[in-house]
């Protein structure tokens, strides 16, 4: 698939290319983005400020949970007509998911979720969902190994970006920052409390947030980001690049093929995120397309042609409440 934007969505190449900068280093200043791009950081800025306004652009810290050895679930729930959408806004609240769209007519959520505690999980799926009249039905599954998607963003595969262009704004971490494992400490919570607000807030905003001296947080920011614990990632709305829809797909293969299809799958054009999982099926992923017959178009052809895919069931999203962040209505 050619991945063209013009035509279809509300964005120019500028846009486009500025949304893959950012995926590459979130954090990049307005001139170092501008460099690297061929344009003034004004006009950065100011593309920045609409891309915001107008396309959903958020800049957010995100802990990575399989770096960091922590249990990820994508949840599907079952609920009567009319209550799809009050459950899925509170789950949208909690600080714990992700990820959550609208399905089957308005009847099934999808979430991703990845407690930051131990209880957090069992709260969730034995505590407050079970509970709840309006879920007739609740399946999890565990997700095993990421094929595609956390750090890696969908937008690379525009290629808007030369290598030069990937290689200047890869972030360099100092070499003390890379020794560390990934784990997060307690001590860096408020650090992270406003990096999960504003990926790009400012050293002195940190400082302040903390109470720890400027070298001092960036010394841990460079830590969290070298060692895995912690990335800075970019979510906007889709449908501007002319990609609308997207579905959660289902998928089982047989055992001594699931490394190799899910492998595949993270090549696809159409593939924003895939994972191994524990469950019914054995792949999940999130696939983006321009509509129905673009979803069409991908199950019967490239993911229909991956030998050793079995069976595939597709959840395409009515409503995508939540990304990475939750903003209140019309989303």
């Amino acid at each position: 698939m050619e991945m063209e934007f013009h035509a279809q969505g509300k964005l120019d190449g500028l846009d486009i290319q500025l949304l893959s900068a950012l995926e590459v280093d979130g954090r990049a200043s307005f001139s170092k983005l501008g460099g690297v791009l061929g344009v003034s950081d004004q006009t950065v800025a100011r593309r920045y400020r609409r891309l915001s306004a107008e396309a959903g652009l958020r800049v957010v810290a995100v802990r990575d949970a399989e770096r960091l050895g922590q249990d990820q679930w994508m949840l599907r729930l079952r609920c009567v007509p009319d209550s799809a959408t009050v459950i899925a806004d509170a789950l949208a609240k909690r600080p714990d998911t992700y990820w959550i769209g609208l399905g089957s007519g308005g009847t099934e959520i999808v979430c991703m979720t990845r407690p930051r505690h131990p209880g957090d999980h069992d709260d969730l799926l034995l505590g407050k969902l079970p509970r709840t009249p309006s879920v007739v039905e609740i399946r999890a599954q565990q997700l095993l190994h990421r094929f595609y998607g956390g750090p890696t963003g969908w937008l690379r595969k525009f290629g808007t970006l030369d290598e030069e262009q990937i290689a200047v704004l890869t972030p360099r971490h100092d070499a003390n920052a890379t020794a560390g494992p990934a784990r997060i400490e307690p001590e860096d919570e408020p650090l992270l409390a406003v990096l999960e607000r504003d990926g790009r807030a400012t050293y002195p905003e940190l400082q302040r947030a903390t109470g720890r001296s400027e070298s001092a947080v960036k010394r841990r920011l460079a830590a969290l980001l070298a060692s895995g614990a912690v990335y800075i990632d970019v979510e906007y709305h889709s449908e501007f690049l002319g990609y609308p829809l997207a579905a959660v797909l289902w998928i089982t293969t047989a055992p001594s093929a699931m490394h190799a299809v899910g492998e595949a799958l993270a090549t696809h054009d159409e593939i924003a995120f895939a994972s191994a999982t524990a469950g019914p099926s054995h792949i999940v992923v999130t696939a983006v397309v321009r509509g129905t017959a673009g979803l069409y178009a991908y199950l019967s052809g490239p993911l229909g042609r991956l030998e050793g895919v079995q069976h595939v069931e597709a959840t395409p999203f009515m409503r995508r409440v939540k990304q990475l962040t939750y903003q209140h209505a019309g989303r």
